[in-house]
């Protein structure tokens, strides 16, 4: 089924009042709750570990904890480069078969939304970070053993390779309309989702509690844990200004009060903060949208669904800021400048290329983390498990941001005479 059929479908079973797969949502079944219990046994192991150092039992365990968390990490480190491809190149396909002005518009604001979103939290970053009470010192922390078995698994390809393949695979298979590579890149994005459902998913918890367990034996992530706090609460701070940034552009394009919008999205921002999930949360925040006097019905039916999917200013803005507090407890200094901004840039395009993904735009953006940020095995853990806890609000930031960005699509649809479809459209241009 094609992405935008899939759109469409979503939006007609919203319509007839569907929510059997909300009913079916459990928080202690779900990855965030998992990846808690990870990092709490992973660090109550590890507290105990260094407690007891010196014993023989505490060794062999270690050499287990480090030997298991290298081959985990050589598994996950595989898959990155076939998450790059099978994300990236059929969204391009699809984007590009189904290009109308409507179409290009919502890509260019969503991908505009995104990198201004990474572009910011970068500036604040710069700005706040070096006040934050950050100890990168690693004295007087233990040392782990080296791993007693290494399993080498060499990447299929360098991520970037993966980034530029993608990309040129993608545009050619639109502008040649090749249908034939078109349903095959369709399928290996089936299989990647797969791969990334019931291999990488599952293994997450364990990966990332190792890596806590071997933090917490060091003694470094007692030291660390009050910045975590400091930086969650920055970041939810910053979603609400970017949100209001968004809202005040589409109401000053639109002519429109944004007010008017927003005060009917909070069920729909409490939902995504209870899921976690801007599908699950497609619903409640079709129905938000409708009630809101400015957003154009049919802008509603196509813009709701799609920037669900390719609008991540949330997440994005976490990553930024995420990526940049991790480097400086990790590697004991913040990236550059000019690898920040190549990184937003490029976060952008993997923010519209990756919807769907448990963990979000983290997760298929992991090729970045490692290619351009040069994070290792413990840096990634720990980005992914921040991430994670605070995922709901990222979400929230994300459905709250997609009535903003309705609303310049009515103003544009108003301003360029775009006749109103009264009717939930069959196909969404």
């Amino acid at each position: 089924m094609c992405f935008f059929t899939s759109c469409i479908t979503m939006v007609k079973e919203c319509q007839k009042g569907d929510f059997s797969y909300m009913k079916n949502y459990n928080f202690f079944k779900s990855l965030p709750f998992k990846l808690i219990v990870g990092v709490v046994v992973g660090i109550i192991v590890g507290l105990i570990l260094n407690s007891t150092d010196g014993a023989p039992l505490t060794s062999a365990i270690l050499n287990i904890v480090v030997t298991l968390k290298y081959v985990l990490g050589q598994v996950i480190n595989f898959c990155i480069p076939l998450i790059i491809i099978g994300f990236i190149a059929p969204s391009i396909t699809k984007m590009g078969n189904n290009a109308s002005r409507l179409l290009l518009l919502a890509v260019a604001i969503a991908y505009t939304s995104s990198v201004g979103a990474a572009l910011f939290s970068t500036a604040a970053g710069y700005a706040l970070i070096p006040h934050l009470s950050i100890a990168s010192s690693v004295e007087g922390l233990k040392e782990l053993p080296e791993a007693v078995f290494q399993l080498s698994i060499p990447q299929i390809m360098p991520v970037m390779s993966a980034l530029v393949f993608s990309i040129m695979v993608g545009l050619a298979a639109a502008w040649t309309g090749a249908k034939i590579i078109t349903q095959v890149l369709d399928e290996f994005q089936a299989i990647v989702l797969d791969i990334v459902s019931r291999i990488l998913i599952p293994l997450l918890p364990f990966f990332i509690g190792l890596t806590f367990c071997g933090l917490a034996y060091e003694g470094s992530i007692t030291k660390q844990l009050p910045v975590f706090i400091q930086v969650i609460l920055i970041v939810m701070v910053g979603h609400y200004i970017w949100m209001a940034l968004l809202y005040t552009i589409a109401g000053v394009y639109s002519g429109e009060n944004p007010l008017e919008v927003i005060k009917h999205y909070g069920p729909a921002y409490l939902t995504a903060v209870g899921t976690m999930s801007s599908a699950a949360t497609l619903a409640v925040a079709l129905q938000c949208a409708r009630k809101a006097k400015p957003l154009r019905k049919d802008m509603v039916s196509f813009g709701i669904p799609l920037f669900a999917n390719i609008h991540l200013c949330g997440s994005v803005l976490t990553e930024v800021f995420f990526c940049m507090t991790i480097s400086k407890i990790l590697y004991g200094s913040l990236p550059s400048i000019g690898t920040m901004i190549l990184f937003c840039v490029l976060l952008g395009v993997f923010a519209i290329g990756a919807p769907g993904v448990p963990g979000g735009t983290v997760m298929a953006s992991l090729g970045l983390i490692t290619g351009v940020l040069l994070f290792d095995d413990a840096g990634t853990a720990l980005m992914l498990t921040i991430f994670a806890l605070q995922d709901s609000f990222g979400t929230a930031c994300n459905v709250t941001g997609d009535g903003a960005l309705t609303l310049i699509l009515t103003g544009y649809a108003r301003k360029h005479n775009i006749a109103e479809n009264s009717e939930t459209p069959s196909s969404p241009l």
